[in-house]
């Protein structure tokens, strides 16, 4: 066998790029920066100086003496090149190990560090909320709303932190939580659909792996979903997420054939907050394109459908409502920038402008998902909003769930496994015209239950949303 030798690496700081340099590249080398996993490799250097000449000399990671090394064939040198080829194997080996433990510790760091951040976006939400009694007591709720459905987030949060399915925190852009997770099939033949998911957290707590749930069963599906991330009240107000959220689906549209995506196929999709978030980016972009000279980094035509589900999209019609159910005037009007701004913020007022009506034409179908029995944001919000896009002219539908809440939709009919009508809908408007897709969902398998059929009743019952 030939002798092998750990080759060395070097490291160029920052400074030596050049004012050339692309800014992908500046953006991924701040990106690894700010990650402390990579932060010791980045930063730790592997030259010295000779101190006669001045000119840097590159050492190696690992001593030579590690290396394989060649020897005469008289027989005791054979016998002392066996223990060192031997000593040099149990080496590699102990680094195999040491970079699968360092692997493993990198994703407990990293999972430490997204529930950090969950628990300081729930006391954030609590400290604008207040700690009055009606607070109190759904804060009580929540808590055994979450213990109820615990075995279904364990076994979503062990998917996340573990599945090679889930690329998760990729950049797409320079602001604070311009992040997303991509949720890929484990079938790569062929480009996929994909679905720009866009999700909820009463403009407060939102956080990209909320979507989870719904990227882990339709990647099943053979579709790609990336979740968007975007900035939170206070870090930001309305204007910021809809702008964050436009830029996640810029990079979706621009970058998703480079994960398997078909770029023809992108569907916009969001939830509560994010719904409104969603269709806000979806018209604003129309009204762009709609003028003159506006410069833009992505195509409502690109866009094949946008879905709903849950959103309101007439604020005008809804900060009472929102009132009353805790999330007080004060701090609303604070989230979207005055009461001067809800017009401008409200997706179903502002396609109705006069002058910006012919913006309406270019808007893609849109379906919109509530459930009746829906307290946090009434299902009369998405049918008023279909109502209004079709008399402009746009193909739109609402698609009404007899008794389903908030959460029902999103969360416990997903849990309960076997047949879902929601999720099923979404599929098969996502698989039309495809019917290679088609047959594989008549024949794909019922989804597993994740928790109880006793723990989703009462979640049902005490859940505060």
């Amino acid at each position: 066998m030939p002798s092998q030798q750990i080759l060395p690496i070097s490291y160029h700081p920052p400074s030596v790029f050049s004012s050339s340099s692309s800014p992908t590249d500046k953006l991924l080398l701040k990106d690894a920066e700010d990650d402390p996993t990579t932060r010791l490799l980045l930063f730790s250097h592997f030259e010295e100086e000779d101190e006669e000449k001045g000119t840097p000399i590159i050492k190696p990671l690992l001593p030579r003496a590690s290396s394989y090394i060649t020897t005469t064939t008289n027989g005791a040198n054979k016998h002392q090149q066996r223990r060192r080829r031997t000593a040099s194997d149990s080496s590699l080996s102990s680094l195999s190990d040491d970079s699968r433990n360092n692997s493993l510790g990198r994703e407990v760091e990293h999972a430490a560090a997204e529930t950090f951040l969950v628990t300081r976006l729930s006391l954030k939400l609590l400290r604008y909320l207040g700690v009055g009694y009606r607070w109190i007591t759904r804060f009580l709720a929540l808590g055994c709303y979450s213990f109820l459905l615990m075995p279904g987030f364990i076994q979503v949060g062990y998917h996340y932190f573990f599945s090679s399915q889930v690329r998760r925190g990729i950049v797409y852009g320079d602001q604070p939580r311009n992040r997303l997770d991509l949720y890929l099939p484990k079938n790569t033949d062929g480009p996929k659909p994909v679905i720009a998911f866009v999700t909820g957290g009463a403009w407060i707590i939102g956080y990209k792996a909320w979507g989870s749930l719904l990227g882990q069963q339709l990647s099943e599906r053979d579709i790609i979903v990336a979740c968007i991330d975007y900035r939170n009240f206070p870090q930001g107000t309305i204007s910021d997420m809809v702008k964050d959220a436009s830029q996640g689906i810029s990079f979706v549209c621009n970058h998703i054939a480079d994960y398997g995506g078909d770029p023809n196929r992108i569907y916009l999709m969001g939830q509560s907050a994010g719904a409104h978030i969603g269709a806000c980016a979806l018209i604003d972009q129309a009204i762009k394109e709609a003028g003159e000279g506006e410069s833009t980094s992505w195509s409502v035509s690109q866009i094949k459908a946008y879905f709903g589900l849950s959103g309101g999209y007439n604020l005008l019609n809804l900060v009472d409502h929102f009132h009353r159910r805790g999330l007080y005037r004060s701090i609303f009007l604070g989230i979207m920038e005055g009461e001067q701004s809800l017009q401008r913020f409200s997706p179903e007022l502002m396609i109705q402008d006069l002058n910006i009506r012919h913006a309406a034409s270019l808007l893609p179908p849109i379906i919109l998902f509530h459930g009746t029995a829906d307290y946090s944001i009434p299902s009369d919000a998405s049918k008023n909003f279909a109502e209004t896009l079709q008399r402009l002219g746009v193909k739109a539908k609402s698609i009404l769930y007899e008794g389903k809440t908030h959460t029902d939709l999103f969360l416990q009919d997903p849990m309960r496994g076997g047949k879902d009508d929601m999720f099923e809908d979404l599929v098969a408007i996502i698989h039309e015209g495809d019917s290679e897709a088609l047959a594989k969902d008549a024949v794909a398998p019922p989804r597993k239950r994740l928790v109880p059929e006793f723990m989703l009743k009462l979640a049902h019952r005490v859940s505060p949303f």
